[in-house]
């Protein structure tokens, strides 16, 4: 396949995990068509923990790139003009444009959020907002999809934003892969501000991740808030509210999510008709099925399995685990 060119731009005061989530994620290797290199105005490039990086490439390779992804960095401003060109430039050809972290702030002095929704840190939104009018800040989502420009909100958001990108361009069952071998989750339904200081949790009370993967095993099965709560050993009230606070999402909007993101890999790796996947994953009928992929993915289960199933033969029916995907309306699932 054709080599997606990635360029990966790192700006003097870069933060070295912000960084290395891209470089992971679109380094090359046989099932994926990206080839990433490390950009830099210079060769040397400092980082907030102290040490440099040599960059293999400059600013001509973020010209002839397909996909410009800037990294957070401090201190925020000001920043190189050669930079904020070499993104307009990016921007105007049509390439996709991408921000982890506090890299928004580059696209934005770049021009390249005017008129769009985006997000950032949200140690710095407040910033970003005062100095950025012309952006919608986007407070409370893990990334932000505009089509081919896009940014994330603080530090490991870029892996949520990453995986979101592969999952555009190659599918789930892609994305999932990847997500497996990082140990992350394929996608983290809410949005930041679950991770913005709060009230240390009552002392005895446990993480609901154990509910969470019960759950995932059996998304065929009726899942309510009751049956939920049941298995967490708590009132329907308490778990409502615990499970808000840990995921920044509802059980059953969760719930929702999980079965379409296994109808989504169902449909790549599977030969089963619609009306099996949606039966298989609890969604019911096909009908259901196909009402809650136009909400959420704007397609149709036929047009989705169409563009991402396997070209060769499905091969057997597998079970991995699975988390859920992004719901549309999130900023994350555009």
């Amino acid at each position: 396949m054709a080599v997606h060119r990635v360029a990966v731009l790192a700006l003097d005061g870069v933060t070295p995990l912000d960084l290395a989530i891209p470089a992971q994620i679109f380094t090359t290797r046989p099932e994926t068509p990206y080839g990433m290199t490390l950009c830099a105005l210079d060769e040397k490039v400092t980082t907030t923990a102290g040490f440099a990086l040599v960059a293999d490439g400059g600013l001509e390779q973020v010209r002839t790139a397909d996909t410009v992804i800037v990294p957070g960095f401090e201190p925020i401003l000001p920043l190189p003009e050669a930079a904020l060109v070499a993104l307009a430039e990016a921007r105007d050809r049509g390439k996709r444009v991408v921000s982890i972290c506090t890299g928004a702030f580059a696209l934005a002095a770049a021009g390249v959020l005017d008129g769009l929704h985006a997000t950032t840190h949200w140690k710095h939104i407040d910033e970003f907002e005062r100095g950025f009018p012309a952006v919608t800040v986007d407070r409370d989502v893990l990334y932000v999809d505009e089509g081919d420009v896009l940014t994330s909100a603080g530090v490991c958001c870029g892996i949520d934003l990453c995986l979101h990108i592969v999952r555009r361009d190659l599918g789930a069952e892609v994305a999932n892969q990847l997500a497996r071998g990082l140990v992350a989750a394929p996608h983290r339904d809410g949005g930041q501000a679950q991770y913005v200081p709060a009230p240390v949790a009552v002392a005895g009370e446990a993480s609901l991740s154990g509910t969470r993967g019960w759950a995932l095993q059996r998304l065929g099965e009726p899942l309510t808030l009751r049956v939920l709560a049941r298995h967490a050993g708590l009132s329907q009230r308490t778990f409502m509210r615990r499970f808000t606070e840990e995921t920044g999402t509802t059980p059953l909007q969760w719930v929702l999510n999980a079965r379409l993101g296994r109808a989504r890999e169902m449909l790549e790796t599977t030969e089963r008709s619609v009306e099996q996947v949606a039966r298989d994953c609890g969604l019911g009928t096909a009908a259901n099925l196909r009402l809650h992929f136009r909400r959420a993915l704007d397609t149709t289960p036929t047009a989705y399995r169409r563009t991402f199933a396997r070209s060769t033969s499905h091969g057997p029916d597998r079970s991995p685990a699975y988390e859920p995907q992004p719901a549309r309306g999130s900023r994350g699932g555009r």
